[in-house]
């Protein structure tokens, strides 16, 4: 028998015809299926399939760590203003005398790069590392820099680059997130948007794990029995189906849905993927997990779990840096030796054992390691012993994932105080690392606010010269 249609309306009819498609939707996330989808095919062949960024918020000083400058010893303790000549303004404008650096510079690995002993492990990693001793960045203030390094523009709301990077590319594994922060103690200025997922569906925001104490809320299951989860989750499965019907496919409800079935899938996989117990001991004496100093065990656990997380597909991860005692950040108004003394004692031997650890497992090649924070310091005092924000020029390094190793690209001037020789822009770093992840800046986007947005705006060049 042929049962007539009822007499629906146009928004009925679109409304009905639209559940079939929730539904769909549904039964992928149900079915263990990543909710990501690329937008557009990779474009070419890709040399990294993860990223593992190092964020250094505070701002790392370039002239005490990557960017030798002989002209600071000799001018130090003169007026910078007859020396150097024209400064720029600084955050605080309490300008003091040009400063040398405390740590020594020699020339490491076979490479030859300079490099100081503020990170004597890191420098023995030299023959890995592609220096980029020329970025710049378009604001001088903690908040707005962390924008702009994560998403492009230096204002909250936008896509992080680990959300672009989850959108275009989607998952390698559907019971761990694409993107995820792992926090060592700092949540740095600008807060969670920093990670967030802006216009893009939330799907692809940087889930937060906690390294020390519980990892992620709600991460142990609150029944006792399994039986009892399954039978929640079947009636979750059934009330989130009438919820997409009603809706007629809401992808912030989708969105909402495929987050909280990760985060169902996530009570199993990160336990393991936390338990450090198979292990091996030299693997964790190599990071520092029996280190003294109780920062360096916090970071070299850090460490340990990004490799561990880029073993299971997940795409981009990112590490915050310790809470250093009695230190915000690398943010060195005053005390420059201490605070950046202390803050490298706490990440140097285990990064420099993470991109051993890579390079040893044959990981290292396909993945991306980025070492950044949000801009430089000056060349010059900030009052006695400190060093102000310098935006006009700094540097990063990059290993791994298809840049070529042991070199350095670009230049400071003679005071390691503005970006003369092949000046880099934060778009440029994002155009670079999406190119190696297979992927053209130009066409990876999103259609917002009546135009195509992507991550690097209407900016941003490969940088092809540091490239394998």
């Amino acid at each position: 028998m042929i049962h007539p249609l009822p007499n629906l309306s146009r928004r009925q009819l679109l409304t009905r015809a639209a559940n079939g498609f929730g539904a769909m939707a549904l039964s992928a996330f149900l079915g263990n299926q990543s909710s990501s989808a690329a937008p557009i095919p990779p474009q070419f062949a890709a040399k990294a399939r993860n990223v593992i960024f190092l964020f250094m918020e505070g701002a790392v000083s370039q002239v005490d760590s990557f960017d030798y400058k002989p002209l600071l010893e000799v001018n130090h303790g003169k007026d910078p203003r007859k020396a150097i000549g024209k400064l720029e303004k600084t955050q605080f404008e309490n300008i003091g005398t040009v400063m040398k650096s405390p740590w020594a510079f020699s020339q490491r690995g076979q490479s030859g790069l300079w490099m100081s002993d503020l990170f004597p492990n890191i420098a023995s990693r030299a023959d890995d590392l592609c220096i980029l001793r020329s970025m710049t960045s378009g604001f001088p203030e903690h908040t707005s820099a962390n924008y702009f390094l994560h998403s492009g523009l230096g204002l909250q709301g936008r896509p992080s680059m680990g959300a672009w990077v989850s959108y275009g590319l989607g998952s390698f594994n559907g019971n761990l997130p694409d993107f995820v922060v792992l926090n060592g103690g700092q949540i740095p200025s600008g807060g969670l948007d920093c990670f967030g997922s802006g216009f893009l569906p939330a799907s692809h925001q940087g889930s937060l794990l906690n390294i020390n104490g519980t990892p992620l809320a709600n991460i142990a299951p609150g029944e006792k029995l399994p039986s009892q989860q399954d039978a929640k989750r079947r009636l979750a499965a059934r009330l989130n189906q009438l919820s997409l019907e009603a809706s007629g496919g809401e992808d912030a409800l989708q969105s909402a849905i495929a987050n909280a079935e990760l985060a169902a899938r996530m009570q199993a996989a990160i336990p393991e993927l936390l338990d450090l117990s198979g292990e091996s001991e030299a693997t964790k004496r190599l990071y520092g997990m029996d280190a003294d100093y109780v920062h360096t065990r916090t970071y070299a656990r850090e460490c340990i779990i990004g490799r561990r997380m880029v073993e299971r597909g997940v795409r981009f991860i990112e590490l915050t840096i310790p809470m250093v005692d009695g230190f915000q950040r690398w943010d060195a108004h005053g005390s420059l030796k201490s605070n950046h003394g202390n803050n490298a004692r706490a990440v140097d031997q285990p990064i420099a054992a993470l991109i051993a650890d890579l390079k040893a497992r044959g990981l290292l090649d396909t993945t991306l390691v980025v070492f950044a924070g949000e801009f430089g310091r000056t060349p010059f005092a900030q009052g006695s012993d400190g060093r102000d924000h310098n935006e006009y020029g700094f540097s990063i390094w990059m290993a791994g994932g298809g840049v070529k190793p042991g070199i350095a690209y670009g230049a400071t001037d003679d005071w390691g105080y503005r970006a003369v020789e092949n000046p880099l822009e934060i778009h440029d770093l994002h155009a670079t690392m999406l190119h190696l992840l297979g992927m053209d800046h130009t066409k990876l986007t999103f259609r917002f606010g009546g135009r195509d947005i992507r991550l690097t705006d209407v900016h941003g060049r490969v940088i092809r010269d540091i490239l394998v």
